[in-house]
C-alpha cells in the first residue's frame, strides 16, 4: 500500500488536500489611522510644543523684562496649574458638548491666550496669558486622548503610542522652534505657537466629524471621586512626584546652562527626541521584558540619579548639558507607561480616569519651577534638584504599594 493510501485508510485527508492554517494577521500598525486622527495627532503636537516652547526664552525672558528667574518659571506654573484644575471640568464639559466642540473650544483659547502672550509688555501679562492657555490646553489634551483612543485603529495600545508620538514629537521640536524664533525676539515663539494652532483648529474642523455629547453626562465631582480607588491614587500621585522632578528641570535648567536661546533650542530638541523615541519604542520593549512595575521602578531611580547629578555639578555646563538630554529617555519610559497602566488600571470610563490623572500630576508639574526659583534664591541652586531626585524616589517607592494592580495589567 502507497504512502497515500496508507493515509486515507487511517481517515487522513490526502496529502494535496491538507489545508494549513493562515498565519495570524500582524498586528495593525498605530501610523495607519484614518485623517480625523491625523487632524487631533497633528494638533497634539502642537499643543505639546508649547509645554517646551519658551524653555529657551527663559534667561531671555528674565534679562529683557528686568525679572527674576523665579517670576519667570510662574509661566510654567501659571500654565500648569491652571491646566490642572481645569482637567476636572474637562469631562463635564466633553460630555455635553461632545468631543469635537471642546477640542474646538480648546484650540480657539490657545491660538487667542498665545497671540495674547506675545502682545504683551511685560511679565506679570505674559503670566496671566499663559493661564488662559492653560485652561485651553487642558480642554484639548484631556480631550484629544479620548477622541484618539476612541477613533484609532490598532486598539488601545496603539492609541497610546500614537498619543505618545505626537507628545514626543511636540516635545522635541518646541524648544528648537522656541530657539529659533526666539533669536528674532522673546514674541517670537508665542505668535508662533498661535499660528501652527490655527493651522491645527482648521483641520480639526474640516477632517473631524461632529461628534454628539456623551449619553450620560458626566458629574463635577467624578474626577476627584475617582482617586478613592487606590491603585488610580496612588498612580497619579507617583505622576505628581515624577513631575516634581521632570518639571524642575524643565524649569530651571536653562538658568544654568549660560547657552544662547537658539543653543537651549538645540539641547532640549536632543532631550526631546529622547522623549519620543523612548516612549514609542524603548517603553514597550522594556515592558515586555521586565513588566510595568520593574520597568518603572528601574527608571524612576535612573532619573533621580540624573536630577542629583545637576544637583551636585550645576556649575559645570557640560554636565548639566548632557544631563538635561539623558533625562529624555527617563521621561520618554514613564510617559507611556505610566499613562498606559493608569488606563489600565482604572475602575473608572478613561476619560474620567484621564482627567484624575492629568489634575494630579500637572499640579506637581506647576508648583516645582516655581518653587526651584524660589529654593534657589534663598538657599543655592544644588537644593531644588536634590529635592527634585527625592521626590522621584518617592514615586517609586510609593508605586511598588501598586505592583499587584499593574502586574495584573500588564497581563491583561
Amino acid at each position: 500500500m502507497s504512502r497515500s493510501e496508507t493515509d486515507m485508510s487511517e481517515g487522513a485527508p490526502p496529502a494535496e488536500q491538507v489545508v494549513e492554517s493562515p498565519p495570524a494577521a500582524a498586528p495593525a500598525s498605530p501610523f495607519r489611522q484614518p485623517k480625523a486622527v491625523w487632524a487631533v495627532a497633528f494638533a497634539c503636537v502642537i499643543s505639546f510644543m508649547g509645554i517646551g516652547l519658551v524653555d529657551p526664552i527663559l534667561p531671555a525672558l528674565s534679562s529683557q523684562l528686568d525679572a527674576s528667574p523665579s517670576q519667570v518659571t510662574l509661566l510654567f506654573t501659571s500654565y500648569l496649574v491652571v491646566t490642572a484644575v481645569a482637567m476636572l471640568v474637562t469631562g463635564w464639559v466633553s460630555s455635553r458638548l461632545g468631543a469635537k466642540r471642546t477640542l474646538v473650544s480648546g484650540l480657539v483659547l490657545i491660538v487667542v491666550f498665545a497671540a495674547l502672550a506675545g502682545s504683551s509688555s511685560g511679565i506679570g501679562g505674559i503670566i496671566g496669558f499663559r493661564a488662559g492657555w492653560g485652561l485651553g490646553n487642558a480642554l484639548f489634551i484631556a480631550t484629544s486622548l479620548a477622541v484618539i483612543v476612541g477613533s484609532a485603529s490598532g486598539g488601545f495600545a496603539g492609541a497610546i503610542v500614537l498619543y505618545e508620538t505626537a507628545l514626543g514629537v511636540g516635545i522635541a521640536t518646541g524648544p528648537l522652534l522656541g530657539g529659533l524664533l526666539g533669536e528674532v525676539s522673546w514674541r517670537g515663539p508665542f505668535f508662533g505657537v498661535a499660528a501652527l494652532m490655527l493651522i491645527a483648529l482648521v483641520a480639526t474642523v474640516v477632517l473631524l466629524p461632529a461628534t454628539p455629547g456623551s449619553e450620560r453626562p458626566e458629574s463635577l465631582r467624578e474626577p476627584l471621586l475617582a482617586l478613592r480607588h487606590r491603585p488610580l491614587a496612588v498612580t497619579s500621585v507617583t505622576g505628581l512626584l515624577y513631575n516634581w522632578g521632570f518639571f524642575t528641570m524643565l524649569g530651571y535648567a536653562p538658568f544654568l546652562m549660560h547657552l544662547s536661546a537658539l543653543e537651549l533650542g538645540w539641547v532640549f530638541f536632543g532631550w526631546g527626541l529622547l522623549v519620543a523615541f523612548f516612549a514609542v519604542f524603548g517603553a514597550p520593549a522594556l515592558r515586555r521584558w521586565f513588566g510595568t512595575p520593574r520597568t518603572l521602578y528601574g527608571n524612576l531611580t535612573l532619573m533621580a540619579a540624573d536630577l542629583a547629578v545637576i544637583g551636585i555639578f550645576p556649575d559645570h555646563q557640560a554636565v548639566v548639558v548632557g544631563a538635561v538630554i539623558l533625562a529624555g529617555a527617563f521621561i520618554g519610559v514613564n510617559n507611556t507607561l505610566v499613562t498606559t497602566a493608569v488606563m489600565s488600571i482604572a475602575p473608572v470610563p478613561r476619560p474620567v480616569a484621564s482627567a484624575t490623572y492629568g489634575f494630579v500630576r500637572f499640579i506637581g508639574g506647576g508648583l516645582a519651577p516655581f518653587a526651584a526659583g524660589k529654593l534657589a534664591e534663598h538657599y543655592n541652586v544644588h537644593v531644588p534638584f536634590l529635592l527634585g531626585a527625592v521626590a522621584v524616589v518617592a514615586g517609586a517607592v510609593l508605586l511598588s504599594t501598586a505592583h499587584r494592580e499593574l502586574d495584573l495589567a500588564d497581563r491583561a
